[in-house]
């Protein structure tokens, strides 16, 4: 039996085939062909939501059918490992009745568990750890504005969360230069900072912002409450890491702003930069839409 072709993570995947992704990705979204239509006939995604979803669920509910598929879209309180029912039993069963998994949510170890029992290949929809589908629409919407992300210089400011973390891994992956600009307690993963590093990634780690985003290409945030609460500490701890026109002076000075949304404007990124002139976030969030429509492609094709 075949090794299930899964989108776990993106130090999971090799580059050859990560590359080939995102070049599938946007020739998916140039050309809606009538054999696009028809990629993925027959087959069926299931898609499991522990957590909120609006750009994941419809992304891959709108791009599982235009390659004429079908989804199952299970919620949490719908289903019986909402009420106890074990990861390993969800996928043993649903693995019988469909083509593929996708899951969100917040412990990667109810991923890992969904991994091991499926026979059927699995997506990482998100986790608390990690967000790979995010950051290749990243990387497919930067590669549309300002050409290959190779040695490009890509800075982050603000929670050192699974975005941050799936950059790191980004970084290795495409060969681009990362800077993390983050407050001491609010630090990206170790255990995947030391992979990076180990790796030969160029990513460097700082609590100054203004010193990750000067000359830079690229700037990337995200909200400050989407994984965690909104203790007044935390808030202030992140004030400083803002995105504001004074911050994104100091960048190159085509460079873009993305954020993965949904945006807090006042909070990790001021309203005249996020809808400011320098902003991409729409087009990086139609292209979640077509890079996993190239996810989808490659995990359940031949």
């Amino acid at each position: 039996m075949l090794e299930n072709k899964n989108f776990i993570d993106l130090n999971k995947v090799d580059k050859k085939t990560l590359r080939k992704i995102i070049e599938l990705g946007k020739k998916l979204k140039s050309s809606r062909s009538e054999k696009d239509s028809n990629l993925l006939r027959n087959k069926t995604l299931a898609m499991i939501f522990e957590k909120p979803s609006t750009r994941t669920r419809v992304s891959f509910e709108v791009g599982m059918r235009q390659l004429g598929g079908d989804v199952v879209t299970l919620l949490n309180e719908n289903i019986q490992s909402g009420r106890g029912e074990t990861y390993a039993d969800t996928a043993r069963v649903l693995s019988r009745y469909v083509d593929a998994l996708m899951v969100r949510t917040d412990d990667s170890n109810k991923l890992d568990e969904l991994v091991s029992y499926s026979t059927v290949p699995v997506i990482n929809g998100l986790t608390n750890s990690t967000h790979p589908c995010q950051i290749m629409a990243d990387i497919m919407t930067f590669e549309e504005h300002r050409g290959s992300i190779k040695d490009k210089i890509i800075a982050w400011t603000g929670d050192g969360n699974n975005v941050a973390n799936t950059l790191i891994q980004g970084a290795v992956q495409f060969d681009f230069i990362l800077r993390l600009a983050c407050p001491p307690e609010l630090g990206p993963d170790k255990a995947i900072l030391e992979w990076g590093n180990k790796h030969g990634g160029r990513i460097k780690l700082t609590t100054d912002p203004h010193q990750a985003v000067e000359d830079a290409d690229c700037i990337i945030t995200d909200t400050w409450v989407s994984m965690h609460n909104t203790e007044g500490e935390r808030i202030k701890a992140l004030t400083p890491y803002t995105v504001n026109k004074k911050l994104m002076s100091y960048a190159s000075k085509d460079a873009i702003f993305m954020h993965c949304l949904p945006a807090h404007r006042g909070q990790e990124v001021e309203e005249d930069v996020i809808d400011g002139p320098q902003s991409v976030v729409w087009d990086e969030a139609e292209n979640r839409l077509h890079v996993q429509k190239a996810i989808l492609s490659w995990i359940l094709q031949d």
